[in-house]
């Protein structure tokens, strides 16, 4: 007797609802990192399985794909049937039905083996509106082998102050090995997301209680001068085109002593097929200062569905696969059990993955620790570490991440970058109407 697939079973009631129904092409807009790379390269196996689904796949850089999603799904363009999303837009958009509510899924998926804090991060009203790809913290990534050729020792804990002082020790440009390596490229998601976990570890915040910018405090202040200073002594060169991959191609080629970033880069620095120093990295938690609130961010980049789609069955067949549990082992069986998508289900971290993934204990630490609720140290009316879930931010967030790439090129000075991000906050708020009643 045939075997039926167990990804046909778990999809059964997806499927049934699209037989009889005419070939479909679903448009699926991505972000360029590797791991939805990789999952373009196996939505074969769900083409072959759908052979009434024809996938069309539309990858972008992250800035681009952020402002093309928004413009669609604020126009009801219908340019995209499943888009790839974050823990920002997602409760936003869901709360305006821009987004298909994600019921009556399979009872095979297993929807509680997703973790608690990413299903909440996606819902509105205990309404799911997304289904997590990988999810992640923020984790420091540094080179066991230059601390140890150094005679420095990475703390379990470390501070900013911390990695300062051992960047300018590995600092070393005429031999191409930078001390630190950060995010300078301009965005709310790029180079604001990591500095805004810094300026929350000095103390800092967007807002006060009454939503107020506070880029004006001695906080943010010290903040700022510290990312661009340390960057400006130890950094790499062309600083302000470097976001998540740039780095990541940064560090892979040996050119980095300390990175901090996004717990998802931990599968590509050890994997031997695509980075030189696979052997010679090390983990330790996000860096604090101050204080530990927020230092870690949490985010899930999820696939949704637009209202607006007009395969809205065949999408949420895709949806549903692409997350799963049977997703997941393809990968396994794929490109190895290490590179699984991270964060999203409980069951991943078995130990068989603990015990291959190096990152995997630490990951699951930060993202534990993590806690949008009350991001900073003192209070906020918002909840977000690295963003603000309201929708005014992203164009805010954008606009301030330009000023501080000015002040990695020395344009402006840090106090004129701050300036001018306060005034500029100051006056989008008010045009929005904050504080809203």
């Amino acid at each position: 007797m045939k075997t039926v697939p167990k990804a046909l079973v778990m999809f059964a009631g997806l499927s049934f609802a699209l037989a009889g129904q005419a070939a479909e092409t679903l448009t699926i807009a991505t972000v360029n990192n590797a791991d939805m790379i990789r999952m373009q390269k196996l939505s074969k196996t769900f083409e072959s399985e759908h052979p009434d689904i024809t996938l069309n796949w539309v990858v972008l850089e992250e800035n681009v794909l952020r402002q093309r999603l928004t413009t669609d799904i604020a126009t009801q363009g219908g340019q995209f049937d499943v888009l790839t999303i974050g823990t920002y837009e997602t409760p936003l958009w869901g709360a305006k039905h821009w987004l298909e509510p994600m019921t009556n899924l399979p009872a095979e998926y297993d929807l509680e083996d997703i973790f608690p804090s990413v299903r909440q991060g996606l819902s509105v009203n205990d309404t799911l509106y997304a289904l997590p790809f990988y999810g992640e913290s923020t984790v420091t990534y540094y080179r066991t082998d230059l601390f140890k050729q150094a005679g420095l020792s990475m703390p379990e804990q470390p501070t900013w102050s911390q990695l300062g002082e051992f960047a300018a020790k590995l600092h070393q440009p005429d031999q191409g090995q930078y001390g630190l390596c950060l995010r300078g490229k301009a965005g709310w998601g790029e180079n604001m997301a990591l500095l805004s976990t810094l300026a929350n570890t000095f103390g800092a915040r967007w807002f006060d209680e009454q939503w107020k910018a506070q880029f004006d405090s001695p906080q943010w202040k010290a903040a700022a001068q510290f990312y661009v200073d340390t960057l400006k002594k130890y950094g790499p060169p062309g600083l302000t085109s470097n976001g998540f991959n740039e780095t990541l191609a940064l560090f892979n080629s040996g050119k980095c002593a300390i990175w901090v970033d996004a717990s998802v880069a931990g599968s590509f620095i050890t994997d031997t097929r695509q980075s030189k120093v696979a052997d010679r990295v090390g983990f330790a938690a996000a860096p604090i200062e101050v204080t530990h609130k927020g230092a870690s961010w949490l985010y899930a980049w999820s696939l949704a569905i637009p209202t607006s789609s007009r395969h809205k069955d065949a999408a949420k067949a895709f949806v549903a696969w692409a997350t799963s549990k049977d997703y997941i082992q393809l990968v396994a069986q794929q490109d190895g059990i290490s590179n699984v998508p991270p964060g999203t289900r409980m069951s991943t971290y078995s130990d068989a993955y603990l015990n291959a993934a190096p990152f995997a204990r630490i990951t699951l630490k930060m993202m534990q620790n993590a806690d949008p609720t009350h991001p900073t140290a003192e209070p906020v009316p918002y909840v977000g570490i690295q963003y603000v879930t309201i929708p005014e931010f992203q164009a805010i967030g954008t606009s301030v991440g330009k000023l501080f790439t000015a002040a990695l090129t020395g344009q402006i000075t840090v106090e004129q970058a701050l300036a001018s991000a306060q005034s500029s906050t100051e006056r989008e708020m008010k045009r929005a109407g904050y504080p809203k009643k």
